[in-house]
């Protein structure tokens, strides 16, 4: 691989991310959220690239934030408080970026995803995982409750086995990972690629102006109560289907045959 920090690759309507700082374990580090986050902005911008997938170099997905340059840091000023309230800001700038993105984006996961790497899959819309894979939010171990983590956490699993997570800074292992909700797939590590990718093109099929419209709708939805979500929901859906492109997908439905997208 080359020295850049993160690596990307389109071919096929998808794009393939790759965290790329293996001898650190794909920590990251302040060069690595600017890379990362620079990345992630131009494909958001790129109409020809429908689905995303964030993958780890080497032999870990992400062990989450560069600890001794966050060390280095207290010396900025004031103990670091400038500092570590610029970091956690950027930090949680890429965090957010991803479900805002239009494309779906897949965390594909291997060997352990911990505080912000775990934070980085519980962000992305799917993830899928090695068998062997593990996933935790471990800074309590170190004195360090995994406070930013713990949002993008809760927004996948229960409170009961988030502050589980969060209070023992215990792993969990990808089966349990999926049965918790954490992540939608579990592929054996010699497979992961190939399962990873298929689920990737699978959703890089479907009509790219729908899937755009639905995820965006998907998670403005979540954060309005019952009766504005439907109101809400009901004007994305009118909206969906005066576009060209549905009138002639399901025209083609009723007609048993392929649609002719534009």
């Amino acid at each position: 691989m080359s020295d850049d920090l993160v690596l990307c690759d389109v071919a096929e309507n998808v794009a393939i991310v790759t965290i790329n700082r293996p001898k650190a374990l794909n920590a990251l580090s302040d060069a690595m959220l600017a890379a990362m986050t620079e990345t992630l902005t131009k494909l958001a911008g790129d109409t020809q690239v429908k689905a995303v997938i964030i993958r780890g170099a080497g032999k870990v997905f992400c062990a989450g934030h560069d600890l001794k340059e966050m060390q280095a840091g207290r010396a900025a000023d004031d103990k670091g408080a400038g500092y570590f309230a610029d970091l956690f800001a950027r930090c949680g700038t890429l965090m957010q970026l991803i479900p805002s993105m239009p494309q779906p984006v897949i965390a594909q996961v291997h060997g352990i995803a911990t505080a912000a790497g775990c934070q980085l899959v519980a962000s992305c819309d799917m993830a899928v995982a090695a068998s062997d894979a593990r996933f935790g939010v471990n800074g309590v171990n170190i004195g360090l409750f995994c406070s930013t983590p713990m949002v993008a956490l809760t927004r996948n699993l229960s409170r009961k086995q988030a502050f589980e997570m969060l209070t023992t800074g215990e792993f969990i292992a990808a089966e349990r990972a999926r049965e918790v909700g954490l992540i939608n797939r579990v592929a054996a590590p010699e497979d992961l690629d190939a399962v990873t990718l298929d689920l990737a093109k699978t959703v890089a099929a479907k009509l790219g102006a729908a899937v755009r419209i639905g995820k965006r709708a998907f998670y403005a939805q979540l954060a309005l109560p019952l009766d504005q979500a439907y109101a809400y929901t009901g004007a994305v859906m009118a909206e969906n289907m005066l576009l060209r492109d549905t009138d002639e997908g399901i025209s083609a439905f009723i007609e048993k045959r392929k649609p002719d997208w534009a």
